[in-house]
Order: structure tokens, then sequence, then C-alpha cells
């Protein structure tokens, strides 16, 4: 088993993230936390485990590589477009992967890091951005924040009440959006907006704007 500490300061990515995870029977997600300091805490409390690490946390990587390698645990930074680390701090990871690579590529680079080996591998794609835009244009903004709140994991039933709505209308609502991004259920949905970081941003986005509203 795989055990994985998890951090990122965007909870919709840091959600998405530990539900592909734990869609593999061998993988664990132990911990998560937003913040730094919380990381830290987590890995010195911890034994054997791989940490995934958005670069966007902004924490200090040779603390937590340091903190990392007291206690037997191995480290991949999810990185931004246009961001890529130096090349001295890649060769001190023991994975590096693009924030916007797919869940296929997520679980392979976990996998292979918890097998103990490195994966480094950097990649951008301008069509998974041509995607994410075109997406956006087709979306209602309704569709767009029940996106949102899949990709979070909730239910039908609490998207309902977020909404105001029948259950029902929820339903309609994502047959209507499994149609248009060509997803066939909740966790492929959930996989096809993480893997478009424009339309997951979005999707937060209108999620946030939602619930300050009722707030």
């Amino acid at each position: 088993m795989i055990r994985i500490l998890l951090a990122d300061d965007q909870a919709i990515f840091r959600a998405g993230t530990a539900r592909v995870l734990d869609a593999d029977v061998n993988v664990s997600v132990m911990g998560q936390c937003d913040a730094p300091a919380a990381l830290l805490d987590q890995v010195a409390g911890s034994r054997d485990c791989v940490v995934i690490v958005a670069q966007s946390l902004g924490v200090d990587t040779d603390k937590l590589l340091a903190a990392a390698a007291a206690v037997n645990t191995r480290v991949v930074l999810l990185t931004e477009t246009g961001a890529e680390p130096h090349a001295a701090l890649v060769r001190r990871l023991d994975g590096l992967l693009n924030r916007q690579a797919s869940a296929a590529d997520l679980l392979a680079c976990v996998r292979r890091v918890g097998n103990g080996e490195r994966a480094v591998a950097a990649t951008v794609t301008t069509a998974v951005d041509t995607v994410a835009q075109r997406m956006l244009t087709v979306l209602t903004p309704r569709e767009l924040q029940i996106v949102g709140f899949v990709v979070q994991g909730w239910k039908n039933r609490q998207i309902a009440e977020e909404l105001g709505t029948k259950e029902q209308v929820v339903k309609n609502y994502l047959r209507s959006i499994y149609d248009k991004t060509g997803s066939s259920d909740r966790l492929e949905l959930a996989l096809f907006t993480l893997h478009h970081r424009p339309l997951a941003e979005a999707a937060a986005r209108a999620c946030e704007t939602l619930q300050a509203s009722t707030a």
C-alpha cells in the first residue's frame, strides 16, 4: 500500500486529486493539508509515505526534503505551467509532474515513486487549454457550479440543497454535463475537470461565488 500525504492550497484540486488517488486500491491518502507549516508537521509525524505537494503551496522545499528524508518519505512536486523548478531542485525530487497531467499519469507517477523509482516528467500540452476553453463556452453557469461541487465529492442531494432546487433537476443538469464533456459518470467528470485546469479553476470560482452569495 502506498501511503500519501497530499498538500495543496486550492481545496477543489486537493479534493479532486484525493478522489483520483483513492480510486486505486493500492493507494491510500493518509492526510491532507493546505499550508506549509501543516505539511511539515504531517511529514514529521509520518513515515514511509509519498508526499504530493503543489508548487503553489509555497513550502520551503529545502525544509520539506530534509524532513521527508528523515522519515524515509519521498516527495512529488506538482508544477504550474510556465513555472518549472530549477534543475538543482529537480535532481533532489523523487517525482515531478505538471499539474495538468492526466489522472493516469498522476497514478503512474505515484506508483513509480512508491516503488522506489524516480518519476520526473513535467509535460505541458496546449491542447489541454484548448479543450478547457471550449468547455467554458458550452457549459452554462449553473452547470459549471454543479461541476465544481461534483469535483469536491458532493452528492446530488447536497447539490440540490445548495442550489435550492430538486434532486431530479440536478440529475437533469448532470446528464447535460455528461453529454457536453463526454463523461459517463461522476468520477470520470471529476477526472476530466481536474485534467483541464482552466475548467477546474472556473468551476471552483463558480462554487465560491455561489456560496458567498448565499452565506
